[in-house]
């Protein structure tokens, strides 16, 4: 198995600002799960989307708060904060700091697949 360097990983342009490195697979979808770490700036939201599969999500830099079906109100994110979403629930984030928010996410699934809301 590869060792993979952070900093030798390209990233990738969301809109809104955000950046995202694929640490684990492919758009061919050779592994059984995508792992990546996406740099948001402040301000920056994800919008409320969701996905066929369970995304585990957690904060290793920075501060937010996160929004999902089945819970009241928005949730205070931070380094340490971890979201298990299973599939098919609505969830978002939103940056509320004034740093950006790294976090870590892993989707069991070997695409990417987002769901957005409207």
């Amino acid at each position: 198995m590869p060792i993979i360097e952070l900093d030798q990983v390209p990233k990738t342009a969301f809109s809104g600002g955000a950046t995202y490195q694929t640490l684990v697979g492919d758009d061919a979808g050779s592994t059984p799960i995508r792992v990546g770490v996406q740099i948001s700036p402040p301000g920056y939201s994800t919008g409320t989307h969701s996905h066929p599969y369970l995304e585990v999500v957690s904060v290793i830099e920075g501060e937010g708060e996160a929004w999902m079906d089945g819970h009241d109100g928005v949730i205070a994110i931070g380094p340490g904060s971890t979201l298990a979403l299973p599939p098919g629930v609505k969830h978002g984030f939103r940056v509320t700091g004034d740093t950006p928010m790294k976090t870590y996410g892993v989707h069991a699934s070997a695409h990417r697949i987002v769901d957005r809301e409207g």
